[in-house]
C-alpha cells in the first residue's frame, strides 16, 4: 500500500505533497497538544512535546513522499540528513515554544498562539529542508 501511495504521490507537485505531509504531521501534533493541555500540562511544554511527536511523523512522511528522490541511502549519508532534519525541527520547535509561551504570557488563547506558531515554523522549516536537508 505504501508503494502505491508513493507512486501516486509522485504525480503531485512537491510543494503540494509537502503541504499534505505537513497536514498529517500537524494533525498528529495538534491532537497530542490538545490532549496534553486537557490533562493540565503547561501550554508551552505541551506545544514542545507535541511538536516533537509531529516531527517524527513528518520525517517518515516527507522523506518518503516529498523528498524521496533525495533521500540518502542508509548509513552515514542518511544519518547526516536525519541530523539536519532534526536541526531544522529544533529551529521550528524553538519558534513554536517561544510563540506559544509569549502568547500564554500575554493571555492569548493557547490554541490561537499555536496556530500562529504553526504558520511561522512551517515556512521556516520548509525553506531549511528544501535548501539544506534535501538539497
Amino acid at each position: 500500500m505504501l508503494r502505491t501511495l508513493g507512486t501516486l504521490a509522485l504525480s503531485v507537485p512537491p510543494y503540494l505533497r509537502y503541504i499534505g505531509v505537513s497536514a498529517v504531521a500537524l494533525a498528529v501534533d495538534i491532537a497530542v497538544f490538545l490532549i496534553l493541555i486537557a490533562v493540565g500540562m503547561s501550554p508551552a511544554i505541551a506545544s514542545g512535546l507535541s511538536y516533537l511527536v509531529g516531527m517524527v511523523a513528518h520525517w517518515f512522511l516527507s522523506s518518503r513522499f516529498v523528498f524521496g528522490a533525495y533521500l540518502a541511502q542508509p548509513g552515514v549519508g542518511r544519518g547526516k540528513q536525519q541530523g539536519l532534519f532534526f536541526v531544522s525541527a529544533l529551529a521550528g520547535l524553538t519558534l513554536t515554544i517561544a510563540i506559544v509561551g509569549l502568547g500564554d504570557w500575554f493571555g492569548v488563547d493557547p490554541r490561537l498562539a499555536k496556530l500562529l506558531a504553526v504558520a511561522v515554523s512551517f515556512n521556516a522549516t520548509y525553506l531549511m529542508r528544501r535548501k539544506i536537508v534535501f538539497a
